[in-house]
């Protein structure tokens, strides 16, 4: 891979807190990576419009809502139907770990939950990026 690692953070849905979300963003920032923050109440539709305008590597997602099980397969899966193989989708927030499984499932590359570390996400994608590339 050559240049940074683009990154697409996205708040999907109906969830209005967005603290997280802008705390890894602010951490991928810092780890030289390029991030999109999309803002809140985003639909799955503009977030894949917004992953393709921007050619990400990775999409973050982060539910709070308890809508991760419809909102989070929605975008990994109309990413497919676009043709998009190549983007990476990480889920993170309130996510109960007997979903985690069915998230990977549906395309979901990793579920981070609160008392993940930046440094853990930031490895995590830079690792999967380059494994990808490769």
């Amino acid at each position: 891979m050559t240049g940074k690692i683009r990154v697409v953070v996205a708040k999907p849905g109906l969830d209005g807190h967005d603290r997280g979300a802008k705390v890894i963003a602010r951490a991928l920032r810092d780890a030289g990576m390029e991030v999109i923050y999309t803002g809140l109440h985003q639909t799955a539709e503009q977030i894949v419009e917004t992953a393709i305008q921007e050619d990400a590597d990775v999409v973050g997602l982060s539910v709070l809502s308890g809508a991760h099980m419809t909102l989070v397969p929605k975008v990994a899966r109309l990413l497919r139907e676009q043709g998009v193989e190549d983007v990476l989708v990480l889920a993170g927030g309130t996510i109960p770990e007997e979903d985690h499984e069915e998230l990977k499932r549906e395309g979901v590359l990793a579920v981070f939950t609160p008392g993940a570390t930046t440094t853990d996400i930031v490895a995590f994608i830079k690792s999967s990026v380059a494994g990808a590339a490769a």
